[in-house]
């Protein structure tokens, strides 16, 4: 929770409590499940190492190599799901593990744009229910990030 600490600082203990207790939900859950190669890339298909540990956080290991990644989140600061869904597809590479199970993930960053304790315990819940969907609901799919087939 390194990255965490800094941003609960100031908040009042109500507000510590709730937050630590959806963490701590995530946690738990991801104990019992196998870890997933994930791979973050920008729409240039560089990879973006922003969410590292917010991935870890959610059940996530970062991978470098995307043809090892089972999934890929593609986030770019500035860029909407509008933008993303326009310039996705043409760097999309049909070889990917990922693009053959259509396991290809927009994320929006006008939810996460600023940096509050809330918005990142948010991230890690929806990267938890784009890793795991079958153990987490939290349904922000279609608002702050879809799933895209290629």
């Amino acid at each position: 929770m390194s990255f965490l600490n800094d941003l609960f600082i100031g908040l009042d203990a109500t507000e510590q409590e709730a937050l630590q207790e959806r963490l701590d939900l995530v946690e738990h859950k991801i104990k019992f499940m196998d870890k997933m190669p994930v791979t973050c890339l920008d729409v240039n298909n560089f990879p973006n190492y922003l969410l590292a540990e917010q991935i870890a956080q959610a059940g996530g290991m970062f991978e470098t190599d995307v043809l090892n990644a089972v999934f890929v989140i593609y986030y770019q600061q500035g860029k909407t799901l509008t933008d993303l869904m326009r310039e996705v597809p043409t760097v999309l590479d049909p070889d990917w593990q990922a693009v053959k199970n259509n396991r290809i993930i927009l994320l929006n960053d006008d939810e996460h744009g600023s940096t509050t304790a809330e918005n990142a315990v948010s991230l890690i819940e929806d990267i938890a229910e784009m890793l795991h969907p079958g153990s987490f609901i939290f349904g922000h799919e279609g608002d702050k990030w879809i799933r895209f087939g290629a």
